[in-house]
């Protein structure tokens, strides 16, 4: 999300935010929302609708559907293939943050790479942004393990000879494959209104903690974006025009200038590629390439990636003061446990600058800007 404030202007009540964000986004393992019921048939509209019922119960703007891959909502998606369990799991966590990598992050637009693309995706330098990162929770776990139960045996009845069980598959047109579709468009739509949820939630946070308005606060979502989804999609192979399943496992669609499936908004520069890095150091955004489409299926990274386990973190980690040594570089945190902090520790991520200008160099991802924290929580 984009503002209207400038990072002066929220310098001193950094806190505040922080502290609003926390109290009004449930974070954590195994977090929960009480305040927030659904009954049975709202609960299938979430699944079938996703965003768009969010934003029809008042959670959120017309508008930042326009701006949500898919406008926030997988065609496809079949309540009847999700599992008691998987119900169950994701009932109490709708609208909730969970815990890992997951966060809502306040930070600022340090650098401006291409001035014409950073206008027309509405980032300027010294801005105030919000980057919330999070998905579909115990509900897309659950529905996770469920089919891969489903695959191990789809596997052996087609004779997909596996070198990894996790490579459990089947024919996209089978039954199982068929029913997997369905309960992911599930899941997916289950994560698009997640979002949806908490950006509400950041906005109302930063009206409490700044009593400003709306519109002095102009919170827009710049966009949405999936990072771990497998998708029907048209692209050139051996010269000619095929669908094809692309799966994109921490990774994102960097689609091109044109393309049909990127926002009206963003036509002419390509969709909006966001790449996180770790809550200690930068995010970056950039927009998607034809070299991209050419190359990679239109795809790029979705973040920096891992070097540490999150077992090796904690050791790195131990005796450390691991807020203290964030508000020293200016970064106010809030997190539901230590040990996810530990877990986060910034050394346990690649460089995301270097991995940023790899793919900016090879050309599937094209940088725009660069946002610093400021403050972030986590679970």
């Amino acid at each position: 999300m984009r503002s209207g404030l400038e990072r002066s202007d929220i310098q001193s009540r950094i806190r505040d935010i922080v502290d609003a964000l926390f109290l009004n986004i449930p974070c954590g393992v195994g977090s929960r929302r009480k305040d927030l019921k659904l009954n049975e048939t709202s609960y299938q509209k979430v699944l079938t609708k996703g965003a768009e019922w969010a934003v029809s119960q008042g959670y959120g703007l017309q508008d930042d559907l326009e701006h949500i891959e898919e406008n926030g909502c997988i065609t496809g998606a079949d309540p009847g293939q999700i599992s008691p369990k998987a119900y169950d799991r994701g009932k109490a966590q709708l609208g909730t943050l969970g815990s890992g990598n997951h966060f809502v992050e306040v930070g600022y637009v340090a650098d401006i790479y291409d001035e014409a693309l950073a206008h027309a995706l509405g980032l300027r330098p010294d801005q105030v942004t919000v980057i919330v990162h999070t998905g579909s929770r115990g509900f897309g776990h659950q529905v996770c393990d469920d089919f891969i139960r489903v695959m191990l045996r789809a596997s052996e009845k087609y004779g997909i000879r596996l070198p990894d069980r996790q490579l459990c598959c089947a024919p996209i047109r089978s039954n199982e494959g068929q029913r997997y579709l369905a309960a992911m468009a599930c899941a997916a739509n289950f994560a698009f209104t997640n979002r949806q949820l908490i950006t509400h939630w950041v906005r109302e946070s930063f009206e409490q903690a700044l009593g400003m308005g709306p519109a002095r606060l102009g919170l827009d979502l710049i966009y949405d974006v999936c990072h771990n989804i497998a998708k029907l999609e048209e692209h050139e192979i051996g010269g000619k025009k095929r669908t094809v399943c692309v799966h994109r496992k921490g990774a994102t669609r960097a689609f091109p200038p044109g393309h049909s499936k990127v926002p009206r908004a963003y036509r002419e520069t390509g969709q909006p590629v966001l790449i996180p890095g770790d809550m200690e150091r930068c995010s970056y955004v950039l927009v998607g390439t034809r070299r991209a489409m050419a190359e990679t299926f239109g795809s790029t990274c979705h973040g920096a990636g891992r070097v540490m386990s999150r077992h090796q973190a904690k050791k790195r980690a131990k005796g450390r003061a691991i807020v203290r040594e964030m508000e020293d570089r200016g970064i106010f945190v809030r997190s539901a446990s230590r040990a996810t902090l530990a877990e986060e520790i910034s050394d346990a991520y690649k460089d995301v600058s270097e991995v940023v200008n790899v793919a900016h160099g090879a050309g599937i991802s094209r940088k725009v800007a660069r946002l610093v924290p400021m403050g972030v929580i986590k679970g």
